[in-house]
């Protein structure tokens, strides 16, 4: 088990690849502290999870200072410390050319996106990850980071600002601390359900593996990214997205 004694805080981790990865930590033997906005959905993943003793909740805005420092002082109580944290909590209200992207919208989404991480990483820090042990932190970009997109044009700009911050952190935190990210393609969770939800077929089509991801495709590697099998890796980003970018796009 790879995490055993490990405790982990997950954002945004009530449902989709955020669950999935909380899942998959439990799994491996950490104890994890979840958030998201909606309490009832978090109750439903904690009881999921195995309860308090493996799993405890915190609901709130992930780009908010209170919220933050509610759930890492969560883990600090129900579990003594913190040890990894994984920054999924992601937006992306709008869809259509980024020129006509709101300018309030576009703040919203790089707050959340980008400067949250930032804020989980510092307030996680001062809590104590990396100090007695080794630390550990994912962040959860997108192949929309790694390309122009066309429809989500202002979520990939904020995804590629994820990945140059997890180069920048990477080469800043060593050697205490590791931080990594993930670039997944197109996921089956509610959030992407608009690119896929009128034809997956069609939608998979592109993927040389002719499947969509799944979120177990991406906890599997985060847990890696997270464990002293991945000792020697940060700064880097894992694009896991079925082969669909080996077609020159995203």
């Amino acid at each position: 088990m790879p995490h055993a004694g490990s405790v982990a805080i997950v954002t945004g981790a009530s449902r989709g690849i955020g669950y999935g990865i909380a899942e998959r930590l439990v799994a491996d033997g950490a104890r994890v502290v979840i958030t998201a906005r909606n309490q009832e959905s978090l109750d439903a993943a904690v009881a999921a999870l195995g309860g308090p003793d493996h799993a405890v909740a915190v609901a709130g805005n992930a780009a908010d200072d209170a919220h933050q420092n509610a759930a890492i002082a969560a883990a600090v109580q129900a579990y003594g410390k913190v040890d990894l944290l994984v920054n999924n909590t992601g937006i992306n209200p709008v869809y259509g050319p980024i020129i006509d992207t709101p300018i309030e919208a576009s703040r919203k989404i790089m707050e959340t996106n980008v400067i949250a991480a930032l804020s989980w990483t510092q307030k996680a820090i001062a809590a104590g990850l990396g100090k007695d042990a080794p630390g550990a932190i994912v962040n959860v970009a997108s192949v929309a980071g790694l390309g122009a997109t066309g429809v989500i044009g202002m979520y990939g700009v904020s995804k590629a600002a994820l990945i140059a911050l997890t180069r920048e952190l990477g080469m800043q935190l060593g050697p205490a601390i590791r931080v990594n990210a993930v670039a997944p393609a197109v996921v089956k969770t509610k959030f992407a359900e608009a690119l896929y939800a009128a034809d997956e077929d069609r939608a998979a089509r592109p993927y040389p593996m002719k499947r969509l991801g799944l979120p177990e495709d991406i906890a599997g590697a985060v847990s890696f990214l997270l464990s002293s099998d991945a000792a020697w890796i940060t700064g880097q980003t894992l694009v896991i997205d079925g082969g669909v970018t080996l077609r020159s796009g995203v």
